[in-house]
């Protein structure tokens, strides 16, 4: 990411502006990943919620560049693993983040089974 500045002001942030057909195709391509029911899919939709759309859509299309790399130069074929796969996944690492800073804390932390909100229907 480039910032202009001056006079130690920050006048714009953000990437650099280019035309470039490869990187835009990318773009596109990440862009459809906002309903695609696929481990990129969820893997989209989760930095979207942390990262404005733009900055998702910029990640994933660099994501993407690189696996298409990896496809060409290697000939690695891409295997996907599913949404759900990646919301397991996802599910998992977010435990056992928080059993490690939970040791850090002097806590124990004691898994239950969790109730699934159901909302109400007026």
């Amino acid at each position: 990411m480039e910032n202009r500045i001056s006079g130690d002001r920050v006048l714009r942030r953000g990437t650099r502006r280019v035309i470039n057909r490869a990187a835009t195709a990318l773009r596109m391509a990440a862009t459809t990943l906002l309903r695609s029911q696929s481990y990129l899919g969820a893997q989209y939709r989760r930095l979207r919620t942390k990262l404005a759309a733009l900055r998702a859509i910029t990640a994933m299309a660099h994501r993407l560049a690189r696996l298409l790399y990896r496809m060409l130069k290697y000939g690695q074929r891409y295997v996907d693993k599913g949404a759900a796969y990646y919301e397991e996944r996802n599910r998992r690492q977010q435990i056992e983040f928080l059993k490690k800073k939970a040791v850090q804390l002097g806590l124990q932390v004691t898994p239950t089974q969790a109730s699934i909100y159901q909302p109400r229907s007026f």
